[in-house]
């Protein structure tokens, strides 16, 4: 059963390249998009993952910085299944074998730790796709944490929102199994590695994924640290958690 899920997983992989370098090219945002969903379900239903959203959220807006905790690899496809963004993301990412060319080709900006310059440039580009009416996300934590943990957010990167005068909208995530339980596989941890992780996950039980999307928060006129302290403290909220100070 594992061989043939990898097997699956694998083609589900070439096929996403395929339509990145053959279609993406020639189509718009919200084209892109409806195939960033649709590719992105598939790819849950593969991994034995499904996707719900969490009862008493709000309507996410369909312009935002969104925010959200920082699980596993399996955050960014579960809330594209849901609500497509372009993401921001660790440099380490675009090294992933596949995954990574996938990410890069769907638009995802890639940030280089301790690079100042490099930050600068991407700064810019996401207070310009935020105007341009995008749906721009990242992970303020900037790696991920166990399950029943918000580590304290970086505050950088919530300045695009306050520059470009957007919402920023928390997203809570979590995985469970069918108890209800936080799901042993999905922590994506340490020096584990992004492929010993996909044969945790696709080698496990059924894995439920909660989305919880949180009432946004007005950037405009806001600074950067409130703006990472309310979002983190809604998140934590949503998830149980005790918030942090910062």
């Amino acid at each position: 059963m594992l061989i043939f899920r990898l097997a699956r997983l694998v083609l589900h992989m070439f096929y996403g390249m395929a339509v990145c370098a053959v279609v993406f090219p020639w189509i718009g945002t919200a084209a892109r998009n409806g195939h960033i969903l649709r590719w992105s379900r598939r790819l849950l239903k593969i991994c034995n993952v499904s996707v719900e959203v969490a009862p008493g959220g709000v309507e996410p807006l369909g312009h935002a910085m969104v925010v959200a905790n920082h699980v596993s690899w399996l955050d960014i496809f579960v809330i594209d299944a849901l609500y497509p963004c372009r993401f921001v993301a660790k440099a380490e990412i675009r090294d992933w074998p596949l995954a990574g060319w996938l990410v890069d080709k769907a638009g995802t900006v890639f940030i280089a730790r301790g690079n100042r310059r490099d930050l600068r440039h991407i700064f810019k580009g996401l207070v310009h796709s935020l105007q341009a009416g995008e749906r721009v996300a990242f992970f303020p934590e900037g790696t991920t944490a166990p399950q029943g943990t918000v580590l304290p957010f970086h505050a950088n990167l919530f300045e695009a929102a306050v520059d470009a005068k957007v919402m920023v909208q928390p997203f809570a995530l979590s995985y469970v199994d069918r108890d209800g339980a936080p799901h042993p596989a999905v922590e994506f941890l340490g020096e584990m590695t992004f492929a010993q992780s996909v044969v945790a996950i696709l080698g496990g039980k059924p894995v439920r994924a909660r989305l919880h999307s949180l009432p946004a928060i007005d950037a405009d006129g806001a600074h950067r640290r409130e703006l990472a302290q309310a979002a983190h403290d809604a998140i934590a909220g949503a998830l149980g958690v005790a918030p942090r100070q910062y």
